[in-house]
Order: structure tokens, then C-alpha cells, then sequence
């Protein structure tokens, strides 16, 4: 069994998390560390656990956590921004994996490895700090790496992708509210969206789509991002000009094969 913490357990990412790992067949949580719902059972917050799991929010002074006996992986679910801050102010212990489910480290930076299995499985398996990919940026890696890797992207790429509206998180803002999201799709961040190549000396521009495009293809890609009336999800259509008038079969293989389930925990 592998023991878990988790940091900022009562998010959305957090109970996406828990759900997971709850269920998992080779994960023990230890500890699921939450500043605004401490004391309180999880089920209490992310309703669908009810029966699944008598786990409570831990409140305990983070630095006790981290000591306990045993800990072998930590998930930062606290937010963007948040994980830098929290890195800053706390010691992980050098034994002490983390895995960091924000925008803050998918530029590799800090010794962190970029988390996409299909591009870097190897380097995954022996990494101590792991940034999770994004949604959207994992829909368009997903589609384009092996067209990439074929050297089959040699025109502008177009990607039109939608998402729920937990992507944005559990904070309220005009956008996020029922009234705007129910039967209304909509753009957002039209033409500025982190995942631009403009945008590449934006920390939050991930590590995988930087090597995609300016390493492999240097080609620009146009995105339009919308909010859908969803709560989860996240669907993206990518377009290109080939050059050829078919997809070789390795690399209509590939694409294919990105499309299996890859375990959350390899024991």
C-alpha cells in the first residue's frame, strides 16, 4: 500500500482525488488536510462519498503531517499559485513524494517532471516531484503528439475546446454563477488563454505543449475556449492541414492507443 496525504482535500480536485483513491486497491489515505472544513467528515463535503469512507478533515498543523511515520506521497490540490506558496513556507521531507495538481510547476521548473505518461512514462517512474497535467492542454497533447512525432504538423494548428464549469474551480466569480452557465456556451480568455504559444513565458504554460509546438513543429496554435452548461468534462477538436492525404497506420495507432486508460497508481 502506498500512504497518501492530501493538501487542500475539499476542493474539486480534491474529491476528484479522494474518489479515486478511496477505491484504489493499492493507496492508504493518511490524511486529507482541509483549513476551512477540519473535523468535519469528508462525505460532509464531496456528498457522493456518503458510505464510501468515515474519513475526517485533517486540521493538524501541516508540519506534523508531513513527519508522520510511513508517508510516502503528498497531492497539493490547493489551487494555482498555491503550491509555490506552500513549497516556500513548508519542508517535504526528502523520502516524501509530491505530486502537484496546479498550473505552477508544468513548466518543469523547481525539479518538477511534467506528468503526461504518454510523453514521458520512463521519467515519471523515477521522478520525486510530478506536475499533473491540465485538462485542456491533455485533450490537445493527447492528439497532437503523435502527429508531431511523424513530423505531420507542418501548418497552423486550430483547436476549438469546451469545458465544464468545474474547471474554474470553487471560487465565484460573474462567469461561474448558474444563471450564466445553465443552456449558455460562451468564450472565455479569447485570444490570451495561458496554453498559447505567445503566452510562452508564462509560467503557467505547460511543459508538454512548449515541446509540441516550438521544438518539434514550430508552428503557432489558435485556440478557442469555451465554457459549456456542464459540470464536468472537457472536449477538444483539433484541426490541421496535412500533408499527406491518409494518416500513416503507426501513427493512426498511436493516436488510438492515447485514448486507454493509464493507472493513477502503479504498484
Amino acid at each position: 500500500m502506498i500512504n497518501i496525504g492530501i493538501v487542500g482535500a475539499a476542493g474539486y480536485t480534491g474529491g476528484e482525488l479522494l474518489r479515486i483513491l478511496i477505491n484504489h486497491p493499492h493507496a492508504s489515505i493518511r490524511w486529507a488536510h482541509s483549513k476551512s472544513q477540519a473535523g468535519k467528515p469528508v462525505y460532509a463535503t464531496h456528498t457522493d462519498l456518503l458510505g464510501d469512507t468515515e474519513l475526517t478533515f485533517s486540521g493538524e498543523d501541516i508540519v506534523t503531517l508531513l513527519q508522520l511515520e510511513g508517508l510516502e506521497v503528498i497531492f497539493l490540490c490547493s489551487g494555482h499559485n498555491e503550491s509555490k506558496k506552500f513549497l516556500t513556507e513548508y519542508l517535504v521531507p526528502a523520502a516524501v513524494k509530491i505530486i502537484d495538481l496546479s498550473t505552477d510547476f508544468r513548466d518543469q521548473s523547481n525539479g518538477f517532471v511534467y506528468g503526461l505518461p504518454e510523453l514521458q512514462r520512463e521519467q515519471i517512474k523515477t521522478a520525486t516531484k510530478i506536475a499533473n497535467p491540465g485538462c485542456f492542454a491533455t485533450s490537445i497533447e493527447l492528439a497532437l503528439l503523435p502527429l508531431a512525432s511523424a513530423g505531420l504538423l507542418t501548418d497552423d494548428i486550430h483547436v476549438s475546446a469546451i469545458t465544464g464549469s468545474t474547471g474554474a474551480g470553487q471560487s465565484l466569480s460573474a462567469t461561474t454563477h448558474f444563471t450564466w452557465r445553465n443552456n449558455n456556451i460562451s468564450i472565455y480568455k479569447a485570444f490570451t488563454h495561458q496554453h498559447l504559444v505567445s503566452n510562452l513565458g508564462n509560467p503557467r504554460f505547460d511543459f508538454c505543449l512548449y515541446f509540441l509546438l516550438t521544438l518539434r513543429t514550430k508552428r503557432n496554435l489558435i485556440r478557442s475556449c469555451k465554457n459549456e452548461p456542464l459540470a464536468l468534462s472537457t472536449f477538444g477538436t483539433v484541426q490541421y492541414r496535412r500533408p499527406a492525404s491518409h494518416l500513416p497506420p503507426p501513427v493512426k495507432s498511436e493516436i488510438l492507443s492515447n485514448r486507454k486508460v493509464v493507472p493513477v497508481l502503479d504498484s
